[in-house]
């Protein structure tokens, strides 16, 4: 349906008024009056014409100050004003167009001129709300275009990271796998050549005094005795380092589990546990920064389908920001408080119903602000300094838990409360496919 324009006339003269408003309703204009400015300023308010021609002389508050109150206020600025006058003086028409009116009719005004100017207006008008709602239109595509550069943007740089951190710990993994295998395997050996030689050793011993003074002197210097209790300890410590390197060397393996094969049937604790493991350097005490207490609370989980390299991923950003926030807190803590403040981080699993699962990550740290919580998956950004963080990881986890997994992931935070991360993800993908609409935790 056309819409019809509505134009107010204000005059204090009936006779005016008649004329004017008999011209305008004769050309298709719907019209309402007032008789003063006070009436003129709420009738503008209340009906919101399209336009107003505006008599300058006028009892009580004149044209101009009606003009200027008019805009004045945010919900009657944007109305064109035409100021209707007997004067001809240019001072006056000078301080109507400061006060933002756009154009005069002299009175006594011809139909035809009258006409003219109104139509003119009502045109222009039409043609700026029609411009404004074009840019508007323009700025939201151009937005959801840019929102959409991000995100793809962001998929580039999530594969090519999985896709080098994989190469890079395969070639580290077998580089590091052969000497440690050979080292791991030798030590068997060594630990029995250490066996016989001791009971070689313990044999001498027994027989020291019988022996040549030579014997008997490179033995006291050599502190056999020191040698027979520590080698075996030695050697079983170096049998555990070895072990150690091999369980590091299996957990970036694990952490950086191809997805090229889709979803895989995966244990969500040895993914938490491989990934504390990486992170384990930065748990560690240290001059500046106590050592991050980590709770696990496992519950009793299934097997889950899920892409596991991603889905380390997620744990990686999440407990590395936990880490990041307790390392800042501590930073602005005095020796005293840091003590008192002992930084943890809980993590616990539990099943939500026979077919959902869910991973909680809290610290207590100091929390995200409120005004910023609407913001942290959001791509790019970030409440770290420059050069510290990309403002990236959240987003990509956000991303990898509701697009990749169909589930979700919530943040929960307050103020010197610490924050906590729930990651909420079904047991079998295939089980959700139309369940996600309804489905809320």
């Amino acid at each position: 349906m056309k819409h019809v324009p509505l134009i107010l006339v204000v005059d204090d003269t009936p006779a005016n008024l008649e004329v004017v408003a008999e011209v305008l309703s004769d050309a298709g204009y719907e019209v309402a009056i007032a008789t003063d400015g006070e009436r003129a300023i709420k009738q503008a308010n209340l009906s919101q014409p399209d336009l107003i021609l505006l008599d300058v002389m006028m009892p009580g508050i004149d044209g101009f100050e009606t003009c200027r109150q008019l805009k004045a206020s945010a919900t009657t600025d944007d109305i064109p004003v035409i100021f209707m006058t007997a004067l001809s003086d240019t001072t006056d028409k000078v301080r109507g167009f400061t006060l933002g009116a756009v154009d005069y009719i002299t009175k006594p005004f011809q139909t035809a001129e009258l006409l003219a100017r109104v139509t003119t207006q009502l045109k222009l008008r039409h043609f700026s709300q029609t411009l404004e709602q074009q840019v508007e239109q323009r700025t939201t595509e151009l937005k959801e275009t840019l929102l959409q550069l991000q995100q793809s943007q962001m998929q580039i740089v999530q594969s090519e990271k999985l896709a080098t951190l994989g190469q890079l710990v395969a070639g580290v993994a077998h580089e590091i796998n052969n000497p440690v295998n050979f080292i791991h395997g030798n030590l068997t050996h060594v630990q029995g050549y250490a066996t016989d030689l001791l009971s070689f050793v313990e044999l001498f011993q027994r027989h020291r005094a019988n022996a040549a003074p030579e014997l008997q002197q490179a033995a006291a210097d050599l502190d056999l005795d020191f040698i027979q209790d520590d080698l075996p300890k030695t050697l079983a410590s170096m049998k555990v380092g070895t072990q150690r390197i091999y369980e590091i060397v299996r957990s970036l393996r694990n952490f950086s589990r191809s997805d090229e094969a889709g979803y895989s049937i995966v244990d969500i604790h040895e993914g938490l546990d491989s990934t504390l493991l990486i992170l384990q350097h930065r748990l560690k005490g240290k001059p500046e920064y106590p050592e991050i207490q980590v709770i696990r609370d496992y519950g009793q989980l299934p097997l889950v389908e899920c892409h596991a390299g991603s889905m380390n991923q997620v744990f990686m950003n999440i407990l590395a920001n936990a880490i990041d926030a307790l390392e800042e807190l501590h930073t602005h803590c005095s020796a005293q408080e840091r003590q008192q403040h002992l930084g943890q981080i809980t993590i616990r699993t539990t099943m939500i119903d026979d077919e959902w699962i869910q991973i909680a990550i809290a610290d207590n740290g100091p929390g995200i602000p409120l005004d910023l919580q609407s913001r942290i998956f959001d791509p790019f950004f970030t409440t770290k300094p420059m050069g510290k963080g990309t403002g990236i990881g959240m987003s990509i986890s956000h991303q990898i838990i509701t697009e990749k997994h169909r589930g979700k992931l919530i943040c929960v935070s307050s103020p010197n409360q610490g924050a906590e991360f729930m990651i909420q993800i079904p047991v079998r993908q295939q089980n959700c496919m139309g369940e996600q609409a309804n489905h809320s935790h």
